[in-house]
């Protein structure tokens, strides 16, 4: 990632943050580093969840400080992000039944950090005790290629209309198929934006489909 001046924000200078609604938009999504908690469950409900989201962000920001201090390389931390999977697809278009939905929740991170700033950060963590699930948290890469995404303005639970049209109209007539997983960037703070005001990045990676020719 080319550094600007100042404190960047990656929401600005990476093109995969990008999204309008009403618009599905093929992008190319570069190799990123994320930290990292798995899960399975309602994330409305599940102690699991609330507690990945109780660790990713105290290391997230103990990330932060330790480059502005140590790396003199300054950055609003992105925005909180999860990947989403189950073995019947259904389940996020039509039942919507999140008890069976698996979840990988993550923030990024710029890939100038590496181990030994993540292990001080997480050591920082443990010291203030207010991350409970820091021993299941993983620094770790993902690499989508090419994606299919658009921006959701409403609901979470708003949001099986916009799915149902992206996985069986446009990737289908775009000649594509689905590859990884269901993947949300929440752009809104859930605790301080009304429901009908989120803002959600739906992505979804995909692959040509080879013809038979």
């Amino acid at each position: 990632m080319r550094q600007p001046a100042g404190k960047i924000d990656f929401k600005k200078t990476l093109d995969c943050y990008r999204a309008r609604q009403g618009q599905f938009r093929i992008v190319e999504v570069p190799p990123l580093q994320y930290l990292m908690i798995d899960g399975h469950g309602d994330p409305n409900t599940s102690a699991a969840y609330a507690g990945a989201i109780a660790t990713l962000f105290p290391v997230a920001y103990a990330v932060k400080f330790a480059s502005r201090t140590g790396l003199g390389r300054d950055y609003v931390v992105p925005p909180l992000e999860a990947l989403w999977w189950a073995d019947d697809l259904s389940v996020f278009t039509s039942a919507r039944d999140k008890s069976r939905w698996s979840w990988t929740a993550m923030i990024m991170v710029p890939d100038w950090i590496d181990a030994e700033l993540y292990e001080a950060a997480v050591a920082t963590a443990a010291r203030k005790g207010s991350a409970p699930r820091l021993t299941e948290l993983r620094l770790a890469s993902l690499g989508e290629g090419t994606a299919v995404q658009t921006l959701h303005i409403g609901s979470y639970d708003d949001e099986a209309e916009v799915l149902a049209d992206l996985h069986d109209r446009f990737i289908p007539s775009a000649g594509l198929r689905m590859t990884g997983r269901h993947h949300e960037i929440y752009l809104s703070d859930a605790r301080r934006v009304e429901p009908s005001k989120l803002r959600t990045i739906l992505r979804q990676p995909v692959t040509v489909v080879a013809s038979a020719g």
